[in-house]
């Protein structure tokens, strides 16, 4: 829900940084997987109950998120494979995220962060199932035009996920209901997703049905000379 508006104002923020890894050889698909390595850091952090370790581990994996895009942009460097990665390798950080917390008291947070991570499942799976069918029909992206495939909007973004991991480390006493609410949230998230993705699909597949029976076959459209 946030992202829309966080993302222009952080972009300006990483151009000097991209413009001077540039200069230094590296590659936009280097940096995501070493903010992913460093990502999973967190996890051990975590279950050994090091909560502000922890947070910078997660800070630093969000700022490499963030400069490997603009790095790609920048450098031309953007490409499907580069983005099949990033997000592939961004949702498995997410994951990584409660499973940390459950390791550290299974007892308090296990089924919480059960809940966390099936939700985040549901968001997930109707985010890339959305962008495959958009690709189909080449829907435009209206808010994030600079990104490799079709962002659909909701509820819970990436915005919000990270101020709520951010929120764990801080108060990790409190995770259960943290978690839990934003499980709903993730569920709701799903619930518009799923219903405003549908509909505008067939709403995409009316129209091209409706295009294709109007033009004319090719022997309809012959002029045939005596």
């Amino acid at each position: 829900m946030l992202d829309k508006f966080i993302t222009p104002v952080i972009k300006p923020l990483l151009t000097p940084v991209v413009m001077l890894m540039h200069k230094r050889g590296i590659t936009a698909d280097q940096l995501t997987v070493v903010g992913f390595l460093v990502g999973l850091l967190a996890v051990p952090l975590l279950a050994f109950e090091m909560w502000y370790g922890a947070l910078v581990a997660i800070a630093l994996n969000r700022i490499l998120d963030g400069l490997d895009g603009a790095l790609a942009r920048y450098a031309n460097q953007s490409s499907s494979a580069g983005g099949f990665l990033d997000i592939t390798l961004d949702f498995l950080f997410y994951a990584a995220i409660p499973l940390g917390f459950i390791l550290a008291n299974p007892e308090q947070n296990a089924i919480a962060g059960s809940l966390l991570l099936a939700t985040f499942i549901g968001t997930g799976s109707s985010f890339l199932a959305f962008a495959i069918a958009a690709e189909k029909f080449k829907l435009e992206k209206p808010q994030f035009k600079y990104k490799s495939f079709y962002y659909l909007n909701g509820l819970t973004e990436g915005t919000e996920t990270i101020a709520l991991f951010i929120a764990f480390c801080i108060w990790p006493q409190h995770f259960a209901v943290m978690a839990s609410i934003f499980g709903i949230a993730c569920g709701i998230t799903i619930f518009t997703r799923i219903h405003g993705g549908y509909h505008t699909l067939k709403q995409q597949e009316a129209d091209a049905n409706k295009a294709a029976e109007n033009v004319p076959s090719s022997s309809n459209s012959e002029v045939i000379n005596d």
